[in-house]
């Protein structure tokens, strides 16, 4: 029987802060507007965590029955596909969790409306149909698209709403930035395994548009995530906003990195770009309630 360390490695804790940060800058939004409510925030966050555990271990389960999970990945280790937890074990450990994301997330359905429901939905089933179903969108080209979506807007605004009642621009902006970053966390594994992928059928979208495409996409949107919150200030926002521009200085060292680096180095970059998102996300976070008080 697989223990709770395998377990806990399968969730590869390392990406979680792509679930936490846009909820921790959706719950600063809230104060600095004024509407923060902490049991919306609390149920958002533990419903995001769960999404983001349960679609790890149906990645798990999908990469390896694809054989994109092989001796040759220079990543992490991936339990399924080194024999520790069987492919079984893995579903039902998804499918639990998705269960307990769905019924937590019952309570925001009724505090927010039936618009939170359908936000819930979409977001279990694109937690399978990233890597599973006929249409795998990791394999296909749309992995950062889907994370982008999901990870920055989707999880921000639909925060935000459950607190506000209603949205504005200020959090579509806001959501950039974990959109932005948990793309390139993403962008930078496959640009890691631009070489292996192609075997296994995954056509990302560094296989699809090349590494100078990849690496140049990757600095396009860290220069993004930095950049687009400022826009907040054009909406009255406080100028403690601007502590974040201080996530320029790694951010400006990962851009090089990436430009150099290939292969195995760069998860080096990869666990620099999860660092850089919860850097960037609590600096952001910091500057929008010191504004306010």
């Amino acid at each position: 029987m697989p223990d709770l360390k395998m377990w806990i490695e399968a969730s590869r804790p390392r990406t979680l802060a792509a679930a936490v940060i846009p909820v921790g800058l959706a719950a600063a939004l809230a104060f600095a507007d004024g509407v923060f409510d902490l049991l919306p925030v609390l149920a958002a966050l533990t419903c995001a965590l769960l999404i983001q555990v349960a679609t790890n271990f149906i990645n798990e389960i999908y990469d390896f029955k694809r054989g994109a999970d092989t001796a040759e990945r220079l990543g992490p280790r991936r339990q399924v596909a080194a024999g520790l937890i069987s492919v079984a074990q893995m579903r039902i450990a998804a499918i639990a969790v998705l269960l307990t994301a769905f019924v937590l997330g019952l309570y925001l359905v009724q505090h927010a409306g039936w618009e939170i429901l359908l936000v819930g939905l979409l977001s279990l089933l694109f937690a399978w149909a990233y890597t599973g179903g006929p249409f795998p969108l990791a394999y296909k080209g749309l992995g950062e698209v889907f994370v982008f979506l999901f990870f920055g807007l989707t999880a921000l605004a639909g925060t935000y709403y459950v607190q506000a009642l209603t949205l504005g621009w200020p959090a579509i902006l806001l959501a950039i930035v974990p959109g932005a970053h948990s793309s390139n966390i993403l962008g930078v594994n496959n640009l890691r395994d631009i070489d292996t992928d192609p075997k296994a059928g995954k056509r990302t979208l560094a296989v699809r548009i090349g590494a100078r495409k990849a690496r140049n996409l990757y600095i396009v949107l860290t220069v993004l995530a930095l950049l687009a919150p400022l826009g907040l200030l054009y909406f009255g926002y406080s100028p403690w906003l601007l502590i974040s521009l201080a996530a320029a200085v790694p951010a400006l060292k990962l851009m090089r990195q990436v430009n150099t680096l290939s292969g195995a180095p760069l998860n080096a970059v990869l666990a620099g770009t999860a660092k850089l998102l919860l850097l960037h996300g609590l600096l952001l976070a910091t500057g929008l309630i010191l504004g306010t008080l």
